[in-house]
């Protein structure tokens, strides 16, 4: 592939590693944005059903297309990315990163443009390179700051 011969710092790996926590990041985003608030729970709309159902099938329309991908800053990224690697690597997640030539937040932003350069990945007009900068230490969010978390399947302690 001509990413990898016109940038050889990173493997192929870490690309799709990006690209997949890029996917992590934009789901975790929706299910927030779909998660009702406090508020939202306490309120019995059922007198309103009928209203709602059509202004939902007036509105239908309007909507954006399903396929419109959430748009992610760096810095939000970077969090996605963090939290990915935790949950696919565990404590190897730094040694697993290292190896693919990631050593920095920064080299995401690098992975990140080269993307955006190939036409996989878009941008919008306020992002920069710059945002993925120093947005957290390896050693200190992969080793010493390691966030345990139990899944439903594993049980109780």
């Amino acid at each position: 592939m001509q990413l990898l011969k016109d940038d050889p710092r990173y493997r192929m790996e870490a690309y799709q590693f990006v690209r997949e926590a890029l996917s992590f990041g934009q789901r975790y985003q929706e299910e927030q944005d779909e998660e009702p608030s406090e508020e939202e729970e306490d309120l019995d709309l059922e007198c309103f059903e009928e209203e709602i159902d059509e202004l939902e099938d007036d509105l239908e329309g309007w909507e954006e297309e399903e396929d419109v991908e959430r748009h992610l800053t760096g810095q939000v990224l970077c969090q996605a990315i963090r939290q990915y690697a935790q949950q696919q690597y565990g404590l190897l997640a730094k040694v697993v990163l290292n190896s693919w030539g990631i050593h920095t937040t920064g080299d995401f932003g690098e992975i990140v443009y080269n993307l955006i350069g190939i036409g996989m990945m878009r941008k919008s007009k306020s992002d920069r390179r710059e945002d993925f900068d120093d947005q957290y230490d390896f050693e200190d969010a992969f080793v010493k700051n390691f966030d345990f978390q139990l899944s439903e399947e594993s049980g109780q302690a």
